[in-house]
């Protein structure tokens, strides 16, 4: 089903500011979740720096913190575009669009971040805390999650669509 409302339409739910939340908020769940709290790798576990010394650990704080850096840009510009749509005129929008591009945006995090650092470049992978050859199944698994969570926000996204109208 296609949008009834036009581009240029003040009312028009901003879909980028809801993709690029959720590009952030999907990076900060793996930095804080799965680097920190669970501890399963940091950025370049797999690519030369295990966390076995002292100094292995400062080079990945040192770029989980880079990592950190980019999913707040994220936020940050999702804001911006938010409230610059938001500045325009009074709003409605159904909670459906904004929980749907939130859907979307953590869904592309997992399925780019998992492609490109877990298979294309394998600096880490989700789980390196389980024996190798478990690694692929929980990376596949990362990969399964984004594309649920892309499918069923684009679903909501729809249905928001319907909710909501032309404004």
């Amino acid at each position: 089903m296609t949008d009834p409302t036009p581009p240029h339409d003040p009312r028009r739910f901003p879909v980028t500011a809801g993709i690029l939340f959720g590009l952030g908020l999907g990076g900060f769940f793996d930095g804080i979740v799965l680097h920190q709290v669970l501890q399963w790798h940091h950025m370049l576990t797999s690519a030369g720096y295990p966390p076995d010394s002292v100094e292995n650990l400062e080079v990945n704080t040192f770029f989980d913190g880079l990592f950190h850096l980019a999913t707040y840009v994220f936020v940050v510009l999702g804001l911006a575009v938010l409230w610059r749509s938001a500045h325009r005129a009074h709003l409605w929008w159904s909670w459906k669009l904004l929980v749907g591009t939130l859907l979307i945006g953590f869904g592309l995090f997992n399925l780019v971040e998992g492609v490109v650092d877990h298979h294309l470049l394998g600096i880490h992978h989700v789980n390196e805390t389980v024996p190798r050859e478990q690694w692929i199944f929980w990376d596949l698994g990362f990969l399964a999650w984004g594309a649920v969570m892309v499918l069923g926000g684009r679903a909501l996204y729809r249905s928001g669509q319907r909710t909501t109208g032309p404004g």
